[in-house]
């Protein structure tokens, strides 16, 4: 069997930047075991498998290297932009139906392609001071100042060179596995320009660090959009390949936009 794949950098201005996702279509869903092992083969955070089920809707699934996975950003946003660009470039909208629900993408006129997802208010954790303790002797760096959980936990710092100085995921999945989680974010208030930065660790899941993670900001939308008082903001994550967004609090969506670039088309043969 012969399958067309295509490796697309997403919130990036060109190859090489920003988050990579590997892209399958299909004409019909492949058995469970042979996309994750597919997954694994391509080694990226997230492989994406979507079959068109309508005109304008498709079906949508994500596998990291070790699992299925509930939501992703990034990949989602590189689907988008592979229907618009090869597959049916007559469509100005596209919806994908998810384990998360709808996601719907945008044409966006100048390229950066606009997609809603479900944003989720990080909460405050009992366990806060003890926990932010474990993450700063996990991660080899200062506590953070304020502790969250929403769908993965958000560890906040004041200046964003705490977020920046961070160098790899350390010892954090021992400390996640130990309250039932598997993805950390870490932010801050941004700097050159940008009004907070981020990064994402998912160790657990084969993504030691995620260069721009979708999904995070689901829940960094609105944190921001409450703590600065904007509807609108600029983010940066500032993972060692990095990525910018433009991130926009709807109520109970998040609105995340930004740019695309193919890096890669090939074939499977399985």
């Amino acid at each position: 069997m012969n399958l067309k794949l295509w490796q697309v950098d997403a919130f990036a201005g060109k190859p090489l930047e920003g988050n990579p996702a590997a892209l399958v279509p299909l004409e019909k869903w492949l058995p469970d075991d042979l996309m994750q092992k597919i997954a694994n083969e391509n080694n990226l955070a997230e492989t994406a498998f979507f079959l068109r089920t309508r005109p304008t809707h498709f079906d949508l699934r994500w596998f990291t290297p070790e699992s299925e996975v509930d939501l992703c950003g990034h990949a989602t946003l590189a689907s988008g932009w592979l229907v618009f660009a090869e597959l049916a470039p007559e469509l100005k909208s596209v919806s994908f139906e998810t384990r998360s629900g709808t996601l719907k993408v945008d044409r966006g006129s100048d390229g950066r392609h606009i997609m809603s997802m479900p944003s989720e208010m990080p909460l405050a954790r009992d366990d806060a001071d003890k926990l932010g303790r474990e993450i700063a002797q996990a991660l080899g760096t200062s506590a953070p100042a304020e502790v969250l959980s929403s769908r993965y936990v958000v560890a906040v710092w004041d200046n964003a060179r705490d977020v920046r100085a961070i160098r790899n995921c350390g010892e954090i999945a021992p400390v996640l596995r130990g309250i039932g989680m598997w993805g950390l974010i870490v932010t801050a208030p941004g700097d050159d320009g940008y009004d907070f930065v981020s990064r994402f660790f998912a160790p657990d899941k084969g993504v030691p660090e995620d260069p721009v993670t979708g999904s995070a900001h689901c829940a960094l939308t609105p944190y921001w959009a409450k703590r600065l008082g904007k509807k609108t903001l600029k983010a940066r994550q500032v993972s060692p390949r990095g990525g910018d967004l433009v991130c926009t609090d709807d109520g109970g969506r998040a609105i995340l936009s930004g740019p695309c670039a193919l890096y890669m088309k090939g074939e499977i043969h399985v």
